[in-house]
């Protein structure tokens, strides 16, 4: 059986990935794919601690599931938006969108 921490080992250096890809990236749609990766990670905490220190509830995957709906209407609604800017401005370089300023 693998051990705990090496599931979280794992889900931070993901969480670590998915961080560096916000902060460095200019494109949009690599910030959203980011963004993704980090709610990834979080669900391996959630279903490696649900696995490991309650085998009997189902709460952690649960939890899961429902990080895994709002990661979906998430990616939906951002794309949605990045489509729409990108046909305005024909582009996505996130440093270039200011159209809430005045």
């Amino acid at each position: 059986m693998i051990p705990l921490s090496w599931y979280l080992v794992a889900a931070a250096a993901l969480f670590c990935l998915g961080l560096y890809g916000v902060l460095a990236r200019r494109n949009a749609v690599a910030i959203l794919m980011a963004v993704e990766l980090m709610l990834n990670a979080v669900n391996i905490n959630l279903v490696a601690f649900w696995r490991y220190l309650t085998p009997d509830r189902s709460t952690g995957m649960a939890w899961a599931v429902f990080v895994l709906t709002v990661a979906a209407a998430e990616a939906a609604v951002g794309l949605a938006l990045i489509i729409s800017i990108y046909r305005r401005r024909d582009s996505v370089v996130a440093e270039e969108l200011d159209l809430l300023k005045n």
